[in-house]
């Protein structure tokens, strides 16, 4: 992260998490409160760590961290993950079309598990470890436009797609059909690319089952794959940015899914502020 992406998180956030000296105690500088919690989120560092590396208290650490993620969840969020609009939806399905060859198509799902402090037996997934689920929703410039996290990793994520907000916006909302193209003789509206573990929906298109018997035109599969990459890629970029997202994490789920929340805001504004992404970072699968 850029000192100008810095400086530009202090101002966002200055509102909710700057606090002023007083008559005993001067307190933890505003910019120095918005670079511990970016530094303890990308690096999974030790509180204990951390203190010593910016010169304040171990409980000081802990409660910028919290701050900061409960600041970035009301203040940053909203503005850097949100449902596009008309015009945007047109330039993310160009841009789809011109890279893949895919009309009309404005994204793709997955789903990334997130491993809580919580050791229940709900949070037990197939996988063989306890997890949150985070569903992430990305662009083709790998930027998401709608996350839902916290339900527990036991779930298929077919019920998670059920249950969050976006089988909400795109259902009852109907916002996929806002915008209709004749394609072929068929009238088609926008829609979101996903694997064989979503339901097929005129808003979400799945790949044909591979039994080995599949015809020429359903090889179309290899151009779907090829663009459904780009969801994995943004999972490997936001978990090879924010390491703290690939260990257990050290606090409770609520506050797991607010950090989780605030590591995917970030790294959509790291990308749109133009920030480079060291390859070596990505040392992760999406899953």
């Amino acid at each position: 992260m850029s000192e100008e992406t810095l400086t530009f998180l202090c101002n966002k956030l200055q509102p909710v998490i700057e606090r002023q000296d007083t008559t005993f105690r001067r307190c933890v500088p505003l910019k120095k409160r918005v670079a511990i919690a970016p530094w303890k989120l990308a690096t999974d560092s030790e509180y204990r760590t951390i203190a010593h590396l910016f010169g304040v208290s171990i409980t000081s650490v802990c409660r910028c961290v919290q701050e900061f993620c409960v600041a970035a969840e009301t203040l940053l969020v909203p503005e850097e993950i949100c449902f596009p609009g008309e015009e945007k939806l047109r330039e993310m399905a160009a841009y789809f079309e011109n890279r893949w060859g895919l009309p009309q198509c404005v994204g793709a799902i997955d789903g990334s598990h997130i491993a809580p402090q919580e050791y229940h037996c709900d949070y037990f997934n197939c996988k063989g470890w306890h997890s949150v689920i985070l569903q992430g929703v990305v662009d083709g410039k790998r930027l998401f436009w709608n996350v839902f996290t916290g339900l527990p990793g036991s779930l298929h994520d077919a019920k998670v797609l059920r249950l969050s907000t976006h089988w909400e916006l795109a259902t009852e909302g109907n916002r996929f059909r806002s915008h209709t193209r004749n394609i072929g003789g068929v009238t088609s509206g926008y829609y979101i690319l996903g694997d064989s573990a979503y339901p097929l929906q005129n808003w979400l298109l799945k790949p044909f089952h591979d039994t080995g018997w599949l015809t020429g035109e359903q090889l179309f599969d290899k151009k779907f794959s090829n663009a459904r990459v780009v969801v994995e890629n943004a999972f490997g970029r936001l978990k090879g940015r924010w390491h703290c997202l690939l260990k257990r994490n050290d606090c409770d789920l609520r506050l797991t899914k607010s950090t989780v929340m605030t590591c995917c805001a970030l790294h959509n504004l790291c990308e749109n502020h133009g920030q480079t992404y060291d390859m070596e970072w990505d040392t992760c699968s999406s899953s």
